[in-house]
């Protein structure tokens, strides 16, 4: 078995630190048994990001985290139960979010309550369809009770029209 502090982690050990990132569930989800993804490494052999046929799935960190990508969040968003990791905006949001514009507390209409600020998460049309993934920057609490501030950094945005 390897070590994945050694950079060398092979799918069961990414499928460990998904479930541990997202909770049970969410290592099979982003990296499914049946499913033949790519892992491209660093030259030290450190697992660096994660293909699947639809794209990027996620890139690890060197803090040992985790960044989705949007293939990743759609496969979590089929996995976790709602609110789970999301952030949920209406549609005046909606054409903002898919163009990769962040996301404000007063936009928000409902937040998973286990977000912490650097956490990942997806950002959902109230409707439940995945417009961007990206970083929290505020915790549960303060992006439902905020009128003001970022609280969400948009890394990628979902074309319209899917």
């Amino acid at each position: 078995m390897t070590d994945p502090a050694d950079g060398s982690a092979g799918l069961a050990q990414l499928r460990t630190i998904a479930d541990y990132q997202f909770g049970a569930g969410a290592g099979a989800a982003l990296f499914p048994p049946e499913e033949s993804v790519t892992i491209k490494r660093t030259s030290s052999g450190r697992p660096q990001q994660v293909h699947g046929e639809d794209g990027r799935i996620v890139s690890f960190g060197i803090d040992g985290r985790f960044t989705l990508g949007l293939d990743g969040g759609r496969r979590l968003d089929a996995a976790l139960e709602e609110p789970a990791y999301r952030v949920v905006v209406d549609d005046e949001s909606e054409p903002f979010v898919r163009d990769e514009k962040n996301v404000f507390a007063k936009f928000v209409v409902d937040v998973g309550p286990e977000i912490r600020p650097g956490d990942e998460v997806l950002v959902t049309h109230e409707r439940g369809e995945v417009l961007a993934v990206g970083r929290a920057e505020l915790d549960a609490a303060a992006i439902a009770d905020f009128d003001t501030g970022m609280a969400v950094t948009v890394r990628e945005g979902a074309p319209g029209d899917r």
